[in-house]
């Protein structure tokens, strides 16, 4: 049972991409299918495919989605997301591809004789429902989403079918052949490496994929005999059993692999996609790559809307954002397939880090965005200079042991299912060169992929793997953004001791911060790649010391930036933030006109969702000095993204916020005077409880005396315990620390999200007199919490929220007094409340 789940783990990664994680549906339910169809090069090939169709929510005629699942899947996989889709008012049709699940005929890799015929009839089957809405030519209005190979066949389809009106591929490919045989100086796959280890997951039998998908192999089934061919091939058609039966036995590309796999590429349709057309690609993704959505982009037919997002996620970990993924993709067929008024998606966003949230350790994730996609060929660059002498490498025999950036399918496993951001990997000695810049004197944002001229000296062919590291300093390992590497071949001519080749680095989106050094390193092995088995040395140099790093203007890191960014990240996110906030003072609020000194103000706050859903809707609210406020209401309400709002991290729609009457927008000097931190702490465990705040003060580039170390710390109540290493907290004693640490300064407001979290009943107590004397002298407070009995010893006054709208706010006292027989408890008039707005 251990293998199997391992295998399926695996299979998650390889191929169901962000769409496992999709929130799930409600009260739909699926009908199941057999969707019997006709395909093959003569059209004799009998398929019948499992199915599940998902009528649209409260009837009436709606557009139609098809949800593609990825490589070792089947309609199981995507059943959540179809659920929710089919509730936001689509008919929904999920199938399992040819060859995988329950449906028949074998695997074909999203071929237009095979697949793509199979996908065209099931629009066919979509246009005879009476649920779904028909153009004015009698056309199914439709659209089709789908991850990894789910992405590939919504690409190919479009191609071949002027009926499809918009689609969202996620995490997929542009030239199958240049994903798995990538070459980084250009030549293309004939002379590209052979990802070995990922072409493996794809079609080795010991991916499973022989005789059952990832859902099946957990299932039961009767023995059934194999024949050899089905037990060499599994459910593969036997000529793309063959091709990668030759190209595993000698790592690389013959002429009929490149034409095979490019026959089931987006590549081979260029020009011929004309449906709107959204595309989602992983920033964590060896398998395909943020150029393979570049690639796709640009081989749209001209005048085609495009729109590009670059998220935390993709086959190597990763967040998923599943959210914000929905939300992208909703408000994309929204506009394409409900002729919604709303606008579309930004042309190009990027997800960036914005730090860990204390309390749940996930990274707040940023999304800037431009109008227009940039594209990464002809963006601006930065050249930074190299040094390094020219240095001997040798290739080991059998080419072990290798070096290790990601590990295929199975990075995310390693560093945790949500891990995201730069990666650290490993070189071995004696295999590699590195040539590194100086410290740098300013952040530089890398978005795009950067390129360098190498010298190799040597015979015959070499095999190796350039990548770029972040290095911060001796205390700090460096770290490869996002665990990329770039494998290419150089062929030293006969005669000659050497030979020139210029080399382009994987696309990537990167903040190297000031003080940080790049380095690029040379390697001759890569865990995931076929490398030669003869021992061999080479010597490398540069041939050029200028590497050239490309940056999207429109999105670049400001240089420095304002107190905002440091009172909501923790102390773990400082060495991210340190090149946007040390290299600047946090500025201070002008003094505020007389009749302003209002902590807080909020008139008519409005947020949505890109789908439409308003997350806060048209809220207003005051809060005075000297008050603890409990802001309330169940989850969904809207009291984080108000929150956030508070603190400039994100913009409202409409309405707006005002901090002692100044105008609340990201960097507005006013929240200088705000202090905040989420859920719970995060410090740097080897550090006593002082030298954690005063690091994370350092990083402000305040001076020590503003901070009030002393009054925050009294405060806070630690006592001896600030001078021992914060590993031998208490849970109860590293939140008093985090409030000590939003505390800092002594800001005029402090707004904390669920202060009292995993806190016993004594630890509650000594929590709510911290927050008592913090207001004692005129300062406010605002506490989200769920403990409403704990909110009704602490509070103040409160307001509570309900499907991001005022449902009730004023005084505790006065909300009690008014309870008309509802009950004495804070807890009976809120569930009340609740209940009347529901």
């Amino acid at each position: 049972m251990r293998r199997v789940a391992a295998l399926v783990a695996v299979l998650a990664l390889v191929g169901l991409g962000a769409w496992l994680v999709w929130p799930s549906g409600g009260d739909v339910r699926g009908q199941d299918q057999t969707i019997t169809v006709v395909d093959g090069p003569r059209d004799d090939q009998r398929v019948e495919l499992d199915a599940t169709y998902y009528p649209p929510k409260g009837g009436g005629k709606a557009p139609a989605v098809l949800l593609a699942h990825g490589f070792g899947g089947s309609k199981q996989s995507v059943r959540e997301p179809a659920e929710r889709l089919a509730e936001d008012g689509y008919a929904v049709l999920t199938w399992s591809a040819r060859g995988f699940g329950r449906s028949t005929g074998q695997i074909a890799l999203n071929s237009p004789d095979y697949e793509v015929k199979d996908v065209k009839q099931l629009i066919d089957w979509l246009a005879r429902r009476p649920e779904v809405r028909l153009d004015k030519a009698g056309d199914p209005r439709v659209g089709i989403a789908g991850g990894s190979y789910g992405g590939a066949i919504a690409l190919m389809t479009a191609a071949a079918d002027p009926r499809v009106d918009a689609i969202v591929p996620q995490i997929t490919w542009y030239d199958l052949a240049d994903a798995l045989f990538p070459d980084a100086s250009g030549q293309g796959p004939a002379n590209g490496v052979f990802k070995r280890m990922w072409a493996g997951f794809f079609f080795g039998r010991g991916g499973g994929l022989g005789q059952a998908s990832a859902q099946d192999l957990l299932a039961p089934r009767a023995a059934v005999p194999l024949t050899p061919e089905q037990a060499r091939c599994g459910r593969f058609l036997p000529e793309i059993c063959d091709m990668y039966q030759q190209v595993a036995k000698t790592g690389r590309a013959t002429p009929e692999a490149v034409a095979l796999l490019r026959e089931s590429s987006p590549s081979s349709q260029a020009g011929r996609i004309k449906a709107p057309t959204l595309l989602i690609q992983g920033q964590r993704d060896s398998l395909f790559p943020l150029a393979q959505a570049d690639a796709n982009a640009r081989a749209l037919a001209p005048g085609t809307p495009v729109s590009i997002a670059w998220f935390d996620g993709g086959h190597d970990g990763g967040t998923g954002e599943p959210d914000w993924l929905y939300d992208q993709t909703t408000a994309w067929f929204a506009r394409y397939l409900k002729n919604a008024p709303q606008a579309t998606t930004a042309k190009f966003t990027v997800t960036r880090d914005g730090g860990r949230d204390p309390g749940t350790r996930q990274r707040i994730l940023l999304h800037p965005e431009t109008g227009a996609y940039p594209g990464i060929e002809g963006t601006a660059t930065t050249d930074v200079t190299l040094s390094g002498p020219e240095q001997n490498v040798v290739n080991p025999p059998g080419g072990a042991p290798a070096a290790i950036s990601t590990v295929p399918g199975v990075g995310g496993l390693i560093a945790g299912a949500t891990a995201t951001g730069p990666s650290v990997a490993l070189d071995m000695p004696g295999q590699s060169a590195s040539f590194e810049s100086a410290p740098l004197k300013a952040p530089l944002q890398l978005t795009g992929g950067p390129g360098v001229k190498l010298r190799v000296y040597g015979t015959g062919e070499v095999t190796l793997f350039a990548k770029l590291y972040d290095v911060a300093d001796a205390l700090q390992p460096p770290t490869l953004p996002a665990g990329l590497v770039a494998p290419f071949r150089v062929t030293i001519p006969q005669g000659a001791q050497s030979a020139d080749v210029t080399v382009r680095l994987p696309v990537v989106d990167h903040t190297f911060p000031a003080g940080h050094r790049l380095r690029l390193t040379v390697a001759t092995t890569d865990m995931g790649y076929a490398t030669p088995a003869e021992p061999a040395s080479y010597r490398v140099g540069l041939a050029s010391p200028a590497l050239a790093v490309p940056t999207v203007a429109a999105m670049e890191a400001p240089a420095a930036g304002p107190a905002w960014w440091v009172w909501a990240m923790p102390l773990v996110a400082i060495a991210v933030a340190a090149g946007i906030v040390v290299t600047g003072r946090t500025r201070k609020s002008d003094p505020a006109p007389a009749g302003t000194e209002v902590p807080l103000e909020i008139a008519g706050l409005t947020k949505a969702y890109r789908n439409g859903e308003k997350a806060v809707d048209d809220l207003s609210f005051r809060v005075e000095q000297g008050q603890v406020l409990g802001l309330l209401g169940p989850n969904g309400a809207g009291k984080t993204t108000t929150m956030r709002m508070m603190m400039g991290l994100i913009h409202p729609d409409a309405g707006e916020i005002r901090i002692f009457g100044q105008k609340v927008t990201p960097g507005a000097p006013v929240l200088s005077r705000l202090g905040s931190f989420v859920e719970g702490p995060g410090f740097l465990p080897h550090l006593s409880g002082r030298e954690n705040l005063e690091l994370y003060w350092a990083a402000t580039g305040r001076p020590l005396d503003e901070a009030h170390l002393e009054e925050a710390l009294e405060i806070a109540g630690l006592g001896k315990a600030l001078e021992r290493a914060v590993r031998t907290y208490s849970q109860g004693m590293r939140q008093r620390l985090a409030i000590a640490q939003a505390m800092l300064g002594l800001p005029d407001l402090l707004v904390l999200d669920e202060p009292t979290n995993g806190l016993d009943p004594p630890q509650i107590r000594e929590m709510r007199e911290v927050l008592k004397r913090y207001a004692r002298d005129g300062r406010t407070v605002i506490v989200s919490s769920h403990l409403l009995a704990e909110v009704e010893q602490t509070c103040s006054h409160v307001v509570v929220m309900h499907r991001g709208r005022l449902v009730s706010a004023g005084p505790v006292s006065r909300l009690l007094a008014s309870s008309n027989g509802h009950g004495p408890r804070l807890e009976d008039v809120f569930l009340d409340l609740i209940g009347e707005q529901s």
